[in-house]
């Protein structure tokens, strides 16, 4: 399923810093590119980078957003986020009360 097909999803990263998740929120709900972002954390990462493997502590953000608008999303959680390679993965909400639907589409609230 294509995010064109998708009316809401969530945008998930992960951030080194607490600051660094923070001005990820505020700049995705100032722009409008969401209508909120949790900030979950610290939690713990396990991964391979440079053929290495890494445990860190992380800050995740969850954006509740409209499919439409990952692209956009995407090009600006790149533009402040300070990894090479940052986690920027979208997952279709395929459900959600009529009320909650409204307030992601900017219509209560």
């Amino acid at each position: 399923m294509g995010l064109e097909m998708t009316k809401y999803v969530q945008i998930v990263t992960t951030t080194e810093t607490e600051e660094d998740a923070r001005k990820i929120a505020t700049a995705l709900v100032e722009q409008r590119l969401a209508a909120c972002v949790q900030i979950v954390g610290p939690i713990r990462s396990t991964y391979r980078w440079k053929e290495q493997i890494e445990t860190v502590s992380e800050w995740q953000c969850v954006a509740k957003t409209r499919g439409e608008l990952y692209e956009r999303v995407e090009e600006a959680v790149k533009g402040l986020h300070p990894y090479e390679v940052p986690e920027i993965l979208a997952v279709p909400i395929i459900a959600a009360s009529k009320s909650y639907r409204q307030w992601i589409d900017g219509q209560v609230g």
